[in-house]
């Protein structure tokens, strides 16, 4: 069974400490790491268009059901929408293509926030306090689907569609606005951005969630993806079966995933 991870997350952040690892180490094997928060508290926070020139090539698209002119490509408040915990998958997992589901799927490399300490109508000034640590996230998505519902859940909620690692780095190792966010395909640098570059920072994100309800320790928030994605090509670039995706965060590391088609019988088993 997986570790508490979020009874970790709370327990550190309130001031416990971890005992220094003993004897020598074995090597690690990327491959066979699980994401860093398996089963988080509740479905992941998600931001939408928190890029200007993302915000912008999104609405050039056709697929931005949120905006019908670039003169209001621009969000005047943060647009949140959320991914189920089931579309988490491991750092190095295999994003699965399901038939029917995925004809238009795309990328986006996100910096993710963990709580750490909960809190209720928390003010921007104080925000920070709240933060444990960053991990990265790929945003997968079935853009047909985003396009056909007028709504962000079933299109980014496929299961597996969340890779998510390859760790978390506390807070006090990092700068919240300095971090470079990289995504490639096959090789092919696709995203390229610093989080100075949001529209909404990151206390302003946790002031303005924490006004409707309660963070919670373990709580994550996708912070949004930079310019790059496969729908602001022209024509709009897709992911195919055998694709190999690379989300990377200076300072934290990188997610690599490779695109597989999945049979139904597949995805009848592990129901």
């Amino acid at each position: 069974m997986p570790p508490d991870m979020a009874g970790l997350i709370a327990a550190l952040s309130a001031g416990a400490t971890l005992a220094e690892p003993a004897g020598e180490g074995t090597p690690l094997e990327p491959a066979d790491l699980l994401a860093p928060l398996p089963n988080p508290p509740r479905n992941i926070f998600c931001v939408g268009k928190n890029y200007f020139a993302h915000a912008k090539e999104f609405a050039g698209s056709g697929y931005d059901s949120s905006s019908t002119s670039a003169a209001d490509a621009i969000p005047k408040a943060p647009i949140i929408f959320t991914k189920p915990s089931t579309s988490i998958s491991g750092p190095w997992d295999d994003i699965p293509l399901v038939a029917g589901l995925d004809a238009e799927v795309d990328y986006e490399a996100e910096l993710a926030v963990v709580i750490g300490r909960g809190g209720r109508c928390i003010p921007k000034a104080q925000a920070m306090e709240h933060v444990f640590g960053y991990t990265v996230v790929n945003d997968v998505t079935a853009r047909d689907l985003q396009g056909k519902h007028k709504q962000w859940l079933l299109g980014k909620g496929i299961d597996g569609f969340c890779p998510m690692g390859p760790w978390i780095v506390t807070a006090d190792e990092l700068s919240a606005s300095a971090m470079r966010v990289t995504c490639s395909v096959n090789g092919e640098k696709r995203q390229d951005a610093v989080t100075a570059d949001l529209i909404f920072d990151i206390p302003t994100l946790i002031e303005t969630i924490s006004l409707s309800m309660a963070l919670l320790p373990g709580d994550v928030i996708a912070t949004g993806t930079p310019e790059g994605v496969g729908i602001g090509f022209k024509p709009p670039r897709f992911l195919r079966h055998g694709d190999v995706v690379e989300c990377a965060i200076g300072g934290i590391g990188t997610i690599r995933n490779t695109l597989r088609q999945a049979s139904m019988a597949e995805l009848r088993g592990a129901a």
